[in-house]
């Protein structure tokens, strides 16, 4: 489903990009595979590999309102260009440059305060900012934002977000129809699941064409406290996202969960550790000196072995976590001899903790005042 009002920027190839990188290294034929989160990588590698895949998606492009996404962006946002935004137009052309994106894909600016990007589309990416981000965002800041939103287009993310954003307005209205609701909803909160991991891949292919972490940091620094950057430190920002993984008891990691089922996006801060952690990683530093995985040996790749290298990073964070119920996933798994103790301990009790006796009976504690919750 192609759209003929498209931007003559989106005509543009890798050879006219020539010029473009400004000192930054380049990545010729780079796989998306190179960056991405192994859970996202995963699940891309799976869908890609499923018989049949591009059909059943053309079928359901039908369905869903990407035409009118098109109109509603050409009609009503600015599209940049070599006469409006030059300064976006020249960042979209150098992060298609670097990340050897052969096709530029649309990019349209859209009156709304609220900092935010996306890349949306199940036939043609196309990419959208809000004046919100462009007016908080420094040209590095920005830059890589940019190359935020290139790298979904490279993994074609834009397809999964185009079907979740369907979905969850799908879900709003058959809200009144209950098994329909949990069905779809089931399939909303997988989606989610899959995009926060997504978003952790497509960070790293911001700083991959930015090729500047501290940009990249300040950047998800702003987008969390606004454009008081004299007021913020990035080292503090970071020890933020270190306490709040480690601190608390396992009510606290229930609330976590809670918080972060709703939304297609991780929190900043845990987004701003995980790029820093990334940034430090070998698997960076091989990327950067050139050895990464190309497109061309895409279609040779292992679903299992993908699937094998997801299941492995999920073990590694469950060893490594420092979260309270982490820990306790560990100590099940190792068989913890005082399960029932640990449990105590992790929902607040602390080690050597001995309840009073109350009116409730012996060993219970005091019976909350009626209208009150029990702690």
């Amino acid at each position: 489903m192609s759209d003929n009002s498209s931007d003559n920027s989106s005509d543009d190839s890798s050879k006219d990009k020539a010029g473009h990188g400004a000192g930054r290294r380049r990545f010729p034929d780079i796989s998306s595979r190179a960056y991405e989160h192994p859970a996202d990588r995963s699940a891309l590698v799976a869908l890609r590999k499923l018989s049949g895949f591009d059909t059943v998606f053309k079928a359901l492009s039908g369905l869903l309102p990407e035409r009118s996404l098109r109109l509603l962006f050409l009609s009503d946002s600015v599209r940049v260009s070599d006469q409006q935004f030059q300064h976006l137009h020249a960042m979209l052309l150098d992060a298609c440059y670097i990340l050897d994106l052969p096709k530029v894909p649309p990019m349209y600016v859209t009156q709304d305060p609220q900092p935010n990007a996306m890349c949306i589309g199940l036939d043609e990416p196309i990419i959208v900012v809000t004046t919100g981000l462009v007016e908080l965002l420094d040209e590095e800041e920005m830059r890589a934002v940019v190359g935020h939103e290139v790298g979904h287009a490279l993994s074609g993310h834009a397809v999964y977000r185009t079907i979740l954003l369907f979905l969850t307005n799908f879900a709003l209205k058959i809200a009144w129809i209950p098994l329909g609701n949990i069905a779809v909803m089931a399939i909303v909160t997988a989606l989610r699941e899959w995009f926060r991991k997504s978003e952790l891949s497509a960070d790293r292919a911001g700083l991959l064409v930015g090729q500047d972490l501290r940009a990249s940091m300040r950047g998800l620094m702003k987008i969390a406290g606004g454009n008081h950057l004299h007021e913020m430190n990035v080292d503090a920002f970071l020890a933020q996202a270190e306490e709040y993984e480690a601190g608390g008891d396992l009510r606290d990691s229930v609330l976590k969960i809670l918080n972060v089922l709703p939304r297609t996006h991780p929190f900043t801060t845990v987004r701003a550790a995980e790029l820093k952690k990334w940034a430090e990683s070998r698997d960076y530093q091989r990327i950067m000196d050139g050895h990464y995985p190309r497109r061309a040996e895409d279609k040779d790749t292992s679903v299992s072995d993908s699937f094998r290298e997801s299941a492995s990073h999920y073990a590694e964070t469950v060893r490594s976590s420092k979260d309270p119920l982490m820990g306790l996933v560990r100590d099940i798994a190792g068989g913890a001899s005082d399960l029932g103790g640990r449990l105590r301990d992790a929902f607040g009790g602390g080690p050597g903790h001995t309840p009073k006796d109350g009116p409730g009976g012996p060993g219970k504690g005091p019976e909350a005042p009626p209208g009150e919750p029990r702690p």
